[in-house]
């Protein structure tokens, strides 16, 4: 796609699922590549160490740098020194990618303000925050950039025993129009995907169950969960050139569930 080669992403919570296909298709364009994760690399599980080790190895692979970045998203100052370690390091920051997400269920009366706090923390404020900081540099630098938030169905879709995951998605697709409307003038782009129901380690409760995953699908007009690789396509034409037009939207891809499934078939007069 045009106008990727020989930029530098950002991408929050790379290690796997969508983050890790956004990474990939973005190397196979020839970005180079940050890597965010959440954990001390001194002290990272074995698990988390070989999915780094993997991501920066299918990155590389592809002829670009790829950069493994520390820093916890709903910490503030872990934000501003991981953004500042990837433009130190790779000499840039041209496109930053918020997939990082969290989620719980628990019925609303007995969610607690704790956990409320912690999901709006990484999946919102974390967001703003690593926006706010590339923003910044791209400002200084007077440089154009992209930004590209990884929101959800359930940004218009609520979703009860999730409220505090469905209020964070709803705030990130507010947040990413008036961004997008701050910041047109200057040559910043800001968008959004959405994705539906997508075949990826955090949705593993219903994915390693076919009847699970059955019933979720009955509910999607195609009749199939999406992949991460779907989402990642989508998600390198909006940092492309190619979208250089586009900017304050949110692109659902979710094979139709947004579009009232219940009412695919006529059951109302």
């Amino acid at each position: 796609m045009k106008g990727l080669k020989g930029k530098t992403a950002l991408i929050t919570g790379a290690t796997s699922g969508i983050g890790q296909a956004i990474a990939i298709r973005l190397a196979q364009e020839g970005c180079n590549i940050a890597i965010n994760y959440r954990g001390n690399p001194e002290r990272a599980e074995e698990t988390e160490e070989k999915a780094i080790q993997k991501a920066c190895s299918d990155i590389e692979g592809c002829g670009v740098r790829s950069l493994p970045v520390q820093g916890d998203v709903s910490n503030e100052s872990d934000i501003i020194n991981m953004v500042n370690t990837v433009i130190e390091t790779l000499g840039s920051l041209d496109i930053l990618i918020n997939n990082a997400g969290i989620q719980s269920e628990k019925a609303s009366h007995e969610l607690g303000s704790d956990e409320f706090d912690r999901i709006i923390g990484v999946n919102l404020r974390g967001a703003f925050l690593c926006a706010r900081e590339t923003i910044k540099h791209l400002v200084e630098q007077k440089r154009s950039g992209v930004i590209i938030n990884v929101s959800s169905v359930h940004e218009i879709i609520p979703r009860p025993l999730y409220v505090s995951y469905s209020i964070s998605k709803g705030g990130m697709g507010n947040m990413t129009k008036t961004l997008a409307l701050e910041y047109a003038n200057r040559g910043i782009r800001v968008n959004g995907i959405a994705p539906g129901a997508t075949i990826t380690p955090i949705n593993e409760a219903w994915t390693e169950d076919p009847e699970k995953q059955a019933e979720v699908e009955s509910h999607i007009p195609m009749g199939r969960a999406g992949t991460s690789e779907e989402m990642a396509a989508a998600a390198a034409f909006l940092a492309s050139d190619e979208a250089a037009y586009i900017t304050g939207q949110t692109l659902f891809i979710d094979g139709g569930l947004t579009l009232y499934a219940d009412f695919q078939e006529p059951w109302s007069a």
